[in-house]
C-alpha cells in the first residue's frame, strides 16, 4: 500500500508492518501530503490483524531530515493557512504516538526535526552508528510544539531537551543514546537484524499485555499516579484474558506459549 503518491509506503511481512518514508531524492523530507496521509496509514496497521509490531523506517539511507522547507512560504504564507499546516502536522504525529501497538523506530542517517518528532512518536529508538539527531526550529525561528517537547524532555529530560532545542546541533549517534534521545546504537551492517530481532522478541510476546503497558505508560507520563476505575479494569481483565491462560498453561506445560490475542 502506498500514499502520498508513493511517499509514504506500507509493507506487512509476517507479524511485523514497516512504513517506509520514500522521498530518498529528498532524505526523506516530510511534506504536507505525507503528513495528511500519515493517520490513514497508522489506521491500515491497526486494521492489519496479521501485524503486531510497527517499524518506520526512511528511504535512501536517512531517516528524515525534516519538514520539507521548500513548501515553508506556502504554508507559512498567512497564520491561518499555517495554523492549517501545523494542525495536519499534528495529526500526523499524534496519529503515530496514539497508535495501539508497540512501534519501532530505525534510524540511520538524519533524523532531524519532523523526522525527530516522529522517532520520539515510536515506543523505541533502534539506529545506527551513522545517526545524526536533532532538534532544529531554533536555526528557523520556529518552536517544537508542546507535544513533541514533552515527548523529547520524556525522553533526554529537561536540560537535555533545553540544549538541543536552545542550539539546534545535531548529536551524533553515541551521545543521542547517552542522552536517552535513542535506545540501541549498532553498526550499520547490523541494523537490519537488530531491529528484526527486536520486533521478533516484541511479537512472541502477550499482545494483550503489551498494548495494555503502552497505554499505562502513556498515562503514567501524562501525569497519572494513581489506578483508577480504567486501570483497575484492565488489571481485572488480564486474569480473565485468553493470553493470561495460554500464558499460564505454557508455562506450566514448560512450552512456548502462543498467544491468541491479535
Amino acid at each position: 500500500m502506498a500514499w502520498a503518491g508513493g511517499a509514504l509506503k506500507l509493507e506487512v511481512a509476517g507479524e511485523v508492518a514497516t512504513l517506509t518514508l520514500n522521498r530518498p531524492e529528498r532524505r526523506n523530507a516530510l511534506n504536507e501530503a505525507l503528513w495528511a496521509a500519515l493517520p490513514d496509514a497508522i489506521a491500515a496497521v491497526e486494521a492489519e490483524a496479521a501485524a503486531k509490531v510497527l517499524v518506520l523506517t526512511g528511504a535512501g539511507g536517512h531517516f528524515a531530515a525534516g519538514a520539507d522547507i521548500a513548501e515553508f512560504e506556502a504554508v507559512y504564507a498567512t497564520r491561518a493557512r499555517a495554523a492549517a499546516y501545523a494542525a495536519t502536522v499534528t495529526a500526523g504525529v499524534e496519529a503515530l504516538a496514539s497508535f495501539s501497538k508497540p512501534a519501532l523506530a530505525r534510524i540511520q542517517g538524519a533524523c532531524v526535526g519532523g523526522g525527530m518528532a516522529l522517532a520520539l512518536a515510536c515506543d523505541l529508538r533502534l539506529a545506527a552508528e551513522t545517526a545524526r539527531i536533532g532538534v532544529t526550529p531554533g536555526k528557523l525561528g520556529l518552536m517544537y510544539s508542546l507535544a513533541d517537547t514533552k515527548r523529547l524532555v520524556d525522553a533526554v529530560g529537561a536540560s537535555g531537551a533545553k540544549d538541543m532545542l536552545f542550539t539546534g546541533r545535531l548529536l551524533d549517534a553515541g551521545e543521542a543514546l547517552r542522552l536517552g534521545a535513542l535506545d540501541v546504537v549498532v553498526p550499520t551492517p547490523e541494523l537490519d537484524a537488530t531491529v528484526a530481532a527486536k520486533a521478533a522478541e516484541i511479537a512472541a510476546a502477550s499482545q494483550w499485555s503489551a498494548r495494555k503497558a503502552k497505554a499505562i505508560v502513556r498515562r503514567i507520563l501524562e501525569g497519572q499516579a494513581d489506578d483508577d476505575a480504567v486501570t483497575r479494569g484492565w488489571f481485572l481483565d488480564a486474569m480473565e484474558g485468553e493470553d493470561f491462560r495460554e500464558g499460564r498453561d505454557a508455562f506450566l506445560s514448560k512450552r512456548p506459549a502462543r498467544f491468541p490475542f491479535r
